[in-house]
């Protein structure tokens, strides 16, 4: 039994140490074809809509501005739309990554604890009670808004217990501070027809008719957000190994906490602000990149970057071709398509096998050595005779 421990063991590290070497290498591959999918995205987002262009048309009006209706289409309405919704993309990929990390928690994501609804009933509230209707007024809204409902949802759903349930709880609050912020955005526009007609097309979310004003409102707070959220690597990636282990490592918990929640808010604050509520951005783009690089944060963070926009860019252009000459908002697409992706991890976890399987090879040598399968109790025995040190910790 002690040398079937032994062969796993040592399959598992030559496997482990292939895989890795193995997605070490294909990192640069991805970057790369990543970084020519979202430049492809980019031309059809400037060529594709109701007055299709051809890539040279386009060239020639993003290229040579003039009062042509070529380059007024490409600098007016869609460079905008473009460039919104990379800026979203990113904004909402990158929160999903660090929300993710701070909680260890991998279907955390804005939109499901609650910090989009709560940026969304604070825009909301700015119409409703004072009149703000500009994008660069109703980002502070947006950003109070969403740092409320990020503080609520944490210390609702952790702060008792390091367990397994804390994380459970803190979905649940996330789920009940969405029905409550719902609730009262609800009644807010039932009540004030002209915060009505304001949210209920802000609320599906959509980059469409977009101002260099309203991005260039919102920038500097996610460039913030973003600056704060790449220093953070190393300590979430420390703080991934638990708090004991961080702790006794020197880290100050609290202010990482903060830090990391702060620019979870900057980020989905501005992105809400300028595109509205965008659901399951930053659920898809995370398990979608740790398939392709893995799991170190140091790779899934700047990935995220250039992931994000893309998923967006991608939704804004099926949006646009699925109802010519209409359009569907981007936050419809990308909820049809993170909706299915929720139910598929959901699936994957409750499937995840608790034991370890050993493949034909093994139980072949184990056979052709008398090794039979011992009862766990066997195994755990000769583990604890042969690695005293195994059950200390």
């Amino acid at each position: 039994m002690v040398a079937v421990v032994g062969i796993s063991r040592v399959r598992a590290r030559q496997f482990s140490l292939r895989h890795s070497i193995f997605a070490h290498r294909r990192i640069p591959l991805i970057a790369f074809l990543s970084l020519l999918l979202l430049v492809c995205l980019i031309i059809l987002s400037l060529g594709i809509g109701s007055r299709a262009l051809t890539p040279t048309e386009t060239f020639q009006g993003l290229f040579s501005p003039s009062t042509t209706t070529e380059s007024i289409i490409v600098w007016k309405l869609r460079l905008p739309r473009t460039l919104a919704a990379i800026v979203v993309g990113a904004s909402l990929a990158s929160a999903g990554v660090l929300m993710q990390a701070l909680t260890r928690n991998p279907l955390a994501e804005p939109g499901l604890l609650g910090v989009n609804s709560g940026a969304a009933i604070a825009v909301v509230s700015a119409v409703a009670f004072f009149g703000i209707t500009s994008t660069g007024g109703q980002v502070w809204f947006a950003l109070a808004g969403a740092a409320l409902a990020a503080c609520l949802s944490f210390l609702l759903g952790s702060t008792r217990s390091r367990s397994q349930d804390s994380v459970t709880r803190l979905i649940l609050a996330g789920v009940a501070l969405n029905a409550c912020f719902g609730s009262i955005t609800g009644i807010i526009t039932m009540f004030n027809s002209v915060a009505f007609d304001s949210h209920r097309f802000w609320v599906v979310g959509s980059v469409a008719e977009r101002t260099y004003g309203s991005i260039a409102a919102v920038t500097p707070v996610i460039l913030v957000g973003l600056v704060a959220g790449l220093l953070l690597i190393k300590p979430l990636s420390v703080l991934a190994l638990g708090d004991d282990c961080a702790a006794s490592l020197g880290l100050p918990l609290p202010i990482i906490r903060v830090t990391a929640l702060t620019a979870i808010t900057l980020l989905c604050g501005g992105a809400t602000a300028l595109a509205g509520p965008i659901s399951f951005v930053g659920l898809a783009v995370p398990h979608a990149l740790r398939i392709l690089v893995g799991n170190k944060l140091s790779r899934l963070l700047p990935m995220s970057l250039i992931a994000g926009p893309i998923l967006m860019l991608g939704a804004d252009i099926l949006g646009r071709v699925v109802a010519i000459p209409n359009e569907i908002e981007v936050g419809i697409v990308t909820a049809f398509i993170g909706a299915p992706i929720l139910l598929w991890l959901v699936m994957r976890i409750n499937s995840t096998p608790k034991t370890p399987r050993f493949s034909k090879t093994m139980r072949a040598d184990c056979s052709s050595k008398n090794y039979c399968t011992a009862p766990s109790e066997s195994l755990n025995h000769a583990k604890r005779k042969h690695l005293p040190h195994a059950g200390r910790a």
